[in-house]
């Protein structure tokens, strides 16, 4: 390990959140709020009140939507999303430091992967849902699902299966993220960075975590080995 990551106790590793973590926004709810199809409003308040999972939340969320609109759906988060600040720099931190940096999202492949194309992470580094526009409305697929320790079921793209792939006795597990779909996962790990929902569960569960606004001050804190001062 390098000199700055030799604070750490073992080889750190980052699994990042997409939406409103990577973006300043949840591009899924500014998606739905935008287009606003019929019936989107109460699937919402269902997938946060816990009424439906996450998977069938979102997957229903998205059948309300017609194949047909895909490039004006496309085109609308991406011309929208803005990155949060120090992105690019935290990649080019954890580069030079030898640390594996993850995209862990319940976002959907149509929009993550035009947004993370000019920052070259690794195909292989991101995991998150798949589509289908074959049909007549959208189908939300799930090329990442549970694994046989995921207490949840219905994750859609299960972020603590990922997670348990990087041994807890080898690695360093840092979480970054903001909202219902990193509940789970904060659990799991040795340190989150958090925004939002997160912060509030992480508070109330009494989980080792930092508040943060950019990236700029996650480098910060990677810098003195995760340390909160």
């Amino acid at each position: 390990m390098s000199n700055t990551t030799s604070q750490f106790p073992r080889k750190p590793v980052l699994f990042c959140d997409f939406d409103g973590t990577i973006t300043l926004e949840d591009n899924i709810v500014a998606l739905m709020t935008h287009f606003n199809p019929p019936g989107c409003e109460a699937i919402i308040k269902d997938i946060i009140s816990e009424k439906k999972s996450i998977k069938q939340g979102v997957g229903d969320m998205f059948a309300l939507l017609p194949s047909s609109q895909k490039e004006e759906i496309t085109a609308f988060i991406v011309n929208n999303a803005g990155i949060r600040p120090g992105f690019p720099e935290l990649l080019e931190w954890c580069k030079t430091h030898e640390v594996p940096f993850y995209v862990t999202s319940g976002g959907i492949d149509f929009f993550i992967y035009p947004l993370l194309e000019p920052f070259g992470i690794p195909m292989d580094h991101i995991y998150c849902n798949g589509s289908d526009f074959s049909g007549n409305n959208i189908k939300i697929t799930w090329p990442h699902p549970c694994d046989d320790d995921c207490n949840h079921g219905g994750c859609g793209m299960c972020k603590t299966a990922v997670i348990r792939r990087f041994p807890s006795d080898n690695f360093y597990r840092i979480l970054i993220g903001d909202s219902i779909t990193d509940f789970a996962g904060a659990k799991l790990v040795d340190l989150v960075f958090s925004r939002s929902h997160l912060t509030e569960k992480c508070q109330e569960l009494g989980l080792p975590h930092i508040a943060f606004e950019t990236f700029h001050d996650i480098i910060r804190h990677l810098n003195q080995g995760g340390q909160q001062s």
